[in-house]
Parts: C-alpha cells; structure tokens; sequence
C-alpha cells in the first residue's frame, strides 16, 4: 500500500476568502516503511500573508516573491500523489485549499486522483475521547521528539505525522497476512488438511489401586456419618 503524508502551510485560515497555499511537503509510505521519497515546495500566492499565519509558520512575503506560483507546480505535485492514500491531520483544511488551488486552474480535485484520505485528527479523537490531539501533543503522546519544531513547516510537520501515524496504528500490520504466507489448510473430510494424530494411550487401574480407592471412600463416608457423593445409596430394602 502507497501512502502519502500531506501537509500544507497557507496566507491565512479560509479559502473561502481567497487564502492560497504557499507551502506543501509530503513524505511517502510503502507497506508502512518511509521510502525516503518526499516532494516539498515553496509557492508564490500572489497575494499578501495574514499577520496571524505568518506568526505561525514564520513564512515572509518577501521570501516568497521569487517562487513559482501554483499552476507552474500542479503537475509534479499531482505526479507525486496521484494514486497514493492521503494522511493528513484535519484532512478538511488542507484538502479544501488543495482543491480551491485544482478548481482555479480547471483541474481534477484531490480525492479524484487519491483513492482515500485519512484523517489523524479524527482518528486521535476516537482513539484517545478528551485529550489533545495537536500534532504537537500526539508527539508527545507517542514519545516522539519535536523539539526542532519551533514553527510549523509543511515537510517537518509531515515527516513529524508520519512517525505519529504509525504510531497511532501499529499492530495492524500484523492483522494483513503476507501474499507470501501460505493460507491455513482446510479440513475437507478427508483429513488430509491435518497431521495424523497418534492413538491415544489408555491406562487402567490395577486391582490393588481399586481397592486402596474404595478404602479412602470408606474413611470419607465414616467421617460424614455415612454421607459420600462418589458412593451411590444401597437400594431400598424389599418390602
């Protein structure tokens, strides 16, 4: 299975107001392994950041000025995701402004080229009811070290979410049985499906071990006045 972990920086909160991604990294997974692969990039939004977003990510306009804009990189960040399974924490967010950059230039939205996405946040919630589930609390949650992270930058953040994410999901590898184990045999009445077993060995008491039996159940029933379980009642007398 190829996986994708996704993060996205942005001039502001809501794409609905015209906001633009300025930053995506991604990091992929195979089989749960990091490959090693990953796409990052910087992207000029044409239009100014938010105070508030800069705070956060620490991404200036001025370093932004010289990078490409969004349909000069569309394709090779479409190559580098198309087919993979998303992870992403609050999937919503980055999704929507991914998909308002796709819809501007008349392209495919994201969950058309990716066959599903998943959501960390969500999944951290249904997992642990109550608790924070920032990223930065599940990196501790999970004794992850992101002591490097003093701001938020798209490809640490996912780097950051890939750790977490296995994290959060290890041991259902081992619910998916390897394509190379072979499936467990079926008894098809034959029994040739299972190993022959050996006959069972019958042991009997000797003569004298039945009579140092009865003797104990004498003792037992001498001192309950007469009361045994393991001795049945005499029949009634005839009458």
């Amino acid at each position: 299975m190829r996986q994708i972990v996704l993060d996205t920086e942005t001039t502001g909160l809501d794409w609905k107001s015209g906001d633009r991604v300025i930053e995506i990294g991604c990091v992929e997974l195979l089989d749960r392994k990091l490959t090693g692969r990953h796409y990052h990039v910087f992207i000029n939004p044409q239009r100014e950041i938010d105070a508030g977003a800069m705070a956060v990510h620490g991404i200036t306009n001025e370093f932004l000025v010289d990078k490409p804009v969004f349909k000069d990189i569309v394709e090779e960040f479409e190559a580098f995701v198309a087919g993979g399974e998303l992870v992403i924490h609050n999937a919503s967010f980055d999704v929507g402004f991914l998909n308002y950059e796709l819809g501007l230039l008349g392209r495919p939205i994201l969950t058309a080229i990716c066959p599903s996405v998943i959501d960390t946040l969500k999944l951290a919630k249904e997992q642990n009811p109550g608790k924070k589930a920032s990223l930065n609390a599940l990196c501790s949650l999970y004794e992850i070290d992101n002591t490097h992270r003093t701001l938020h930058g798209a490809l640490l953040d996912a780097e950051l979410l890939a750790d977490v994410y296995l994290a959060m999901t290890r041991g259902q590898e081992s619910l998916i049985m390897s394509i190379d184990e072979p499936p467990p045999q079926m008894d098809d009445g034959s029994g040739a499906g299972f190993a022959e077993r050996p006959p069972l060995r019958v042991l009997r008491a000797l003569p004298e071990e039945l009579e140092g039996h009865e003797r104990v159940l004498g003792e037992i029933a001498k001192a309950n006045k007469g009361n045994c379980m393991w001795i049945p009642p005499a029949p009634p007398a005839a009458g």
